[in-house]
């Protein structure tokens, strides 16, 4: 097949979702060549390493399907940028009592950055990934990272803070497709791994109950903070191993016995000491949040935007808005878990338009009834 569109630079972690990218990318005659990074090495015995992206193997499977649609495909090592830029503020997060966003913080600081630098080097006009987003034109004419066709599959959330220069070259040819989709394709194209399980976990760490704690555990043993379970009434109930294995909004794995529902309302990053109780304090009114980005054109305040607080949260509707240097959330209903560390993604439609870290000063809580919260 002849090529005559120009170079595309396609990110393969080996996955269902990164072949039938490139499949289609070859299919409507772009030059393609396959990257894939090198992020993390694994135990010998990791029972779960299937289960994940970026597994040594997967590097071999992306290589299979680079060979069988006739392209030429590359591995660079990342491994000691990941450790800096994700895998370190992960663990830092955790010890300090935070629920990190590392899926954003490697998109932002590592794939897209490093794909970028590669793909000049190789001369590639666009990049390419398997994620489920869109690049749509908002209101203003300026282009932006919006929501994937299939809603349950939408990963627009963690690339929030893709820059303008960046989405003028980036392309998701998965955008408009649903997973079904997707899967039938690989498996009527022959692809190899067409049929290989859905990686369900963070790329560093195992699957199961309390994976997230014990790698941090591992990693650095000397700084697990022990301390105090504390309910609403100031009472200790416990003592915890470490702030680490906690987050706000959690209810299994508490180590205690109430005999009625409890959650993680509150971690203390200064005491150690995780806040317990009925969840009523986990709606929040407001958001403060750090680290925010804005795109091309947007300026504070916005009103009757739609602010995602969790990957999984469908949205709440909010003013938001600057308050001397920093920038505040006001929702127009009760949100659930204003978690500090995780990312608010702000929203006009389907288009993202900015987004920032949620503070530990997150929520003004109000003490109303969680029925059906």
């Amino acid at each position: 097949m002849s090529r005559e569109k120009p170079r595309v630079l396609v990110a393969m972690s080996g996955g269902v979702d990164s072949s039938v990218a490139a499949l289609r990318l070859v299919r409507e005659g772009y030059d393609v060549v396959g990257v894939t990074l090198h992020l993390w090495d694994y135990p010998d015995k990791v029972e779960d390493a299937k289960a994940r992206c970026c597994a040594p193997e997967d590097q071999h499977d992306a290589r299979r399907v680079a060979d069988a649609l006739d392209m030429p495909h590359y591995v660079f090592d990342r491994r000691d940028l990941f450790r800096t830029e994700v895998v370190t503020p992960f663990i830092n997060a955790y010890l300090s009592g935070v629920t990190p966003s590392p899926c954003n913080d490697c998109n932002r600081t590592v794939k897209l950055t490093e794909l970028f630098h590669i793909a000049d080097t190789l001369g590639a006009r666009f990049i390419a990934t398997g994620h489920y987003a869109r690049i749509l034109e908002d209101s203003l004419g300026f282009k932006r990272i919006a929501r994937a066709a299939d809603a349950h599959k939408d990963q627009s959330y963690f690339l929030h803070a893709t820059p303008r220069a960046q989405i003028d070259r980036l392309l998701f040819p998965l955008g408009d497709s649903s997973k079904p989709q997707v899967r039938q394709e690989a498996v009527e194209a022959r692809l190899p791994g067409a049929t290989k399980g859905e990686s369900q976990e963070l790329c560093f760490i195992g699957a199961g109950d309390g994976a997230y704690a014990a790698f941090v555990e591992a990693q650095a043993p000397e700084r697990v903070r022990p301390g105090p379970i504390v309910d609403e009434d100031g009472r200790v109930l416990a003592e915890h191993s470490g702030v680490h294995q906690f987050t706000v909004g959690q209810r299994k794995g508490l180590g205690i016995a109430t005999g009625k529902p409890t959650f993680v309302e509150r971690i203390d990053r200064d005491t150690g000491a995780v806040h317990v109780g009925s969840g009523s304090r986990l709606l929040g009114h407001e958001a403060w949040l750090d680290d925010v980005t804005l795109g091309d054109g947007i300026a504070l305040p916005i009103d009757g935007a739609t602010v995602r607080v969790r990957y999984r949260h469908g949205g709440t509707k909010a003013r938001v808005e600057a308050v001397g240097s920093r920038v505040r959330v006001l929702f127009e209903s009760p949100t659930r878990a204003l978690t500090p560390g995780q990312m608010a993604v702000i929203y006009e439609g389907d288009c993202v338009i900015g987004g920032g870290r949620i503070g530990h000063d997150a929520s003004a809580h109000a003490h109303a009834e969680v029925a059906g919260a």
